[in-house]
């Protein structure tokens, strides 16, 4: 099947950690907690939902004062769905890849195959120190995330694994149980400077982007495509996006309008700063943010560049012309995430495979005439 007959996947951003996925003091029927989370993952499994991320955090900071742990909460949303697949956010440093491949390919073996990873290189230095963590220059953390991803794929696959880098050495190593995954767990990865791309290139099942116009995003799925192809490799391509999703396109634009203008300035400013200090430590002084708007932080990921702002028709068809130039899947946010993600199911989903249909239909016509 081509790229466009494969139905584009949607993935939410779970809100293991307080504050939801705003930095605003806007109310927000959306909760960090346990009971929450699962009522929230067996309605999104319900609504057409097949993954879910965790975030890994370790201290507060920026609207997020507390936080549930990456894996361990992974692992107890599975025990609570049926087909969900949640990925859980893993940083290369506190996690060894020793560890993590034994603790994923646990997971797997317990939940069917439905565990994934994202691998976070990291970017808030503070966050490091505070735990006593080496933070290498930005270039080398992804040398030691792609390291990261090579062993994790090496022990999940080969018996008497072993490996010689810089940051990580294993001796004959074999794993057993393997994970039930096959060829192996899903690997995920962010970022979007050029090393960022150039590990995803290489190695990486997965890349997400932060959120941006369709021509930007068009640019870094035709970069990072082509250089897979020059590596042997396929990389797919996650999207994030904020989605505010009503029955008028003023009542969307007015709830966008509210939680920019309850904005929590000094939290938004504060994770500014720390994002261009992090940009500016990359060669070529590109981060994820580095041409973010203070409107923009407001969305940890620049989510609403992204305008999937409006009336479920205006939503649909952003989703397919995003999805039309290599887009697989969106990784969505919401204010109030349950009710939200219900309506996204009811309402644009049906929306979305229409026009996926619709345009099967004129592609299997354009061939035949041809």
């Amino acid at each position: 099947m081509t790229q466009l007959q494969q139905p584009i996947k949607f993935a939410y951003w779970v809100p293991n950690v307080s504050g939801g996925l705003v930095v605003s003091n806007i109310e927000q029927r959306t909760d960090w907690s346990y009971d929450y989370n699962v009522r929230l993952a067996q309605a999104a499994e319900k609504n057409g939902f097949e993954y879910a991320l965790t975030q890994i955090r370790f201290t507060a900071g920026y609207g997020a004062e507390n936080q549930h742990e990456s894996v361990s909460f992974s692992h107890a949303l599975l025990a609570k769905t049926e087909k969900l697949k949640v990925i859980a956010a893993i940083l290369p440093g506190p996690w060894k890849p020793a560890l993590a491949a034994k603790q994923l390919a646990t997971i797997d073996y317990l939940t069917e195959g439905r565990i994934a990873i994202n691998v976070v290189s990291g970017w808030f230095r503070g966050e490091f120190d505070a735990i006593g963590e080496e933070w290498p220059e930005h270039d080398q953390r992804y040398v030691r995330s792609e390291e990261f991803i090579r062993t994790l794929k090496g022990i999940w696959t080969t018996d008497n694994y072993s490996f010689d880098g810089k940051y990580y050495q294993f001796q004959n190593y074999t794993l057993k149980p393997k994970p039930l995954q096959k060829p192996h767990i899903e690997v995920f990865q962010g970022g979007s400077s050029r090393a960022a791309r150039d590990m995803a290139s290489r190695v990486s099942d997965w890349y997400f982007t932060n959120g941006n116009t369709v021509e930007e995003i068009q640019k870094q799925v035709e970069d990072i495509r082509t250089k897979a192809k020059a590596n042997n490799h396929h990389v797919k391509i996650g999207v994030n996006a904020f989605i505010i999703a009503r029955d008028t396109e003023e009542e969307a634009k007015a709830v966008l309008r509210e939680i920019i203008d309850k904005a929590n300035t000094e939290a938004v400013n504060a994770f500014g700063d720390a994002t261009r200090e992090a940009g500016a430590a990359s060669p070529e002084q590109q981060g994820n943010w580095a041409k973010s708007s203070f409107e923009d932080l407001v969305q940890y990921n620049d989510g609403f560049k992204t305008n999937l702002i409006g009336t479920p028709q205006q939503i649909a068809e952003r989703i397919v012309a995003l999805k039309n130039v290599g887009v697989d899947l969106i990784l969505s946010g919401f204010l109030h995430f349950i009710e939200e993600v219900e309506y996204f199911g009811e309402k644009v989903l049906p929306l979305v495979r229409q026009l996926e249909l619709q345009q099967e239909k004129e592609i299997e016509i354009q061939a035949k005439s041809a």
